[in-house]
């Protein structure tokens, strides 16, 4: 029996590897001399970090820096060193669960901190990067990410424009006189999975303002400041380009990435699978099996279990899927690649009860167990 599981995170209660290694668990109980590969899987969003850089014989690294509104975060990041590449997740710095509600404001939301991550991993050696940029606060276009860098996003006066959204219109020039040398150097894989414009009715203000606490006429303000800052990045870079799908993610990050890095921007899953090297396992497995919190009628919308899902059936193989709770829409996913998948939960309990993270890990390895319990019964039947 050769098993490979790549299951998602359980946000706030399991993650990626401890709801593999429950998994495994299971299966040991049933074929005790099996070989069981657990993978980490995330989408690009939160747990990626945790997820590459503990399943990728990683590190974590803990600095701190400008929070969205100013006052300081910690923000943790991963380093994989054999590889110099860094794992960072923009909402650790620039989130928007980084700011309460009653004090959201994209006006003044910054991404300087996503900055200062950045360069605190080009100074321990790092060249390449993997960052998510999902879950922001901010609609600045990256220019304080651009600022903490060393460029110069420069008003009339020749000074820095002011923190957030409420700077972009005072831009006048861009200067790359200070930048951190080491930047070219440095190349970047977006996980970004939104396909929106800079500006416009589909761009960062208008489709995302409001979440991140813009009125009607602030979403007016702030897309004006953007395609204000496209005008003259397009001066600075022929290239600039605010029309390409993604650009409008994370308040214009991903126009930042794009126009003043060497980024591509990618399906956050896709990342994740290449980096992980799934494939690999996946080939030589009996059984493939992956998961999530919740399998419903989104699973199928790109997220990680199909992602998994899709590569094991370029081998052939089965899949199984394993997760909290499934909703009645989860039987798409069953024309996604996902063979059969199961609930684990085993009685009527709380919420938060079911999230508590022991009770998760026994009920993931009792759901494994009998699952493997009946292939293991149903085997010497295939024989016959």
């Amino acid at each position: 029996m050769n098993v490979t599981i790549a299951i998602d995170s359980l946000k706030g209660s399991l993650s990626s590897l401890e709801a593999g290694h429950a998994i495994e668990e299971g299966i040991r109980r049933v074929y005790k001399n099996a070989s069981v590969n657990v993978r980490p899987l995330a989408d690009g969003g939160e747990g990626t970090v945790e997820a590459l850089a503990c399943g990728m014989g990683g590190r974590l690294e803990t600095v701190t820096v400008t929070g969205p509104l100013g006052a300081p975060v910690e923000c943790q990041y991963g380093i994989l060193p054999e590889s110099g590449t860094a794992i960072i997740e923009m909402s650790g710095a620039a989130g928007i669960t980084l700011v309460p509600d009653a004090e959201k404001d994209p006006m003044k939301a910054t991404t300087f901190g996503v900055g200062q991550v950045i360069r605190s991993a080009i100074q321990k050696g790092c060249r390449r990067f993997i960052v998510g940029i999902g879950g922001s606060a901010t609609n600045d276009g990256g220019a304080g990410m651009l600022q903490a860098l060393g460029y110069g996003i420069l008003d009339r006066d020749g000074n820095q424009i002011p923190p957030g959204a409420q700077g972009l219109a005072q831009i006048a020039s861009i200067s790359s006189e200070h930048v951190l040398p080491e930047l070219s150097e440095c190349t970047f894989r977006i996980a970004c999975d939104v396909n929106n414009p800079l500006c416009g009715p589909r761009g960062a203000s208008a489709v995302y303002g409001p979440q991140k606490g813009a009125d009607e006429a602030m979403v007016q303000v702030m897309d004006r400041g953007l395609a204000h800052f496209a005008e003259i990045a397009g001066k600075w870079n022929p290239k600039a380009d605010p029309e390409f799908p993604g650009t409008g993610a994370a308040g214009g990050l991903g126009f930042a990435f794009l126009t003043f890095t060497s980024a591509v921007l990618e399906s956050g899953i896709q990342i994740v699978l290449e980096e992980t090297k799934l494939r690999e396992y996946v080939k030589d497995a009996d059984l493939v099996i992956t998961g999530e919190g919740r399998l419903d009628g989104q699973t199928v919308m790109g997220k990680a279990p199909v992602g998994v899902a899709r590569i094991a059936k370029e081998f052939h193989k089965p899949v199984l899927a394993f997760s909290g709770s499934v909703t009645r829409e989860a039987a798409a996913c069953n024309d996604a690649g996902i063979d059969a998948f199961f609930p684990i939960l085993r009685s009527v309990v709380t919420l938060e009860e079911a999230m508590d993270p022991e009770n998760a890990r026994k009920n993931m390895a009792d759901t494994a167990e009998q699952i493997f319990r009946l292939i293991q019964a149903v085997q010497p039947m295939q024989a016959v």
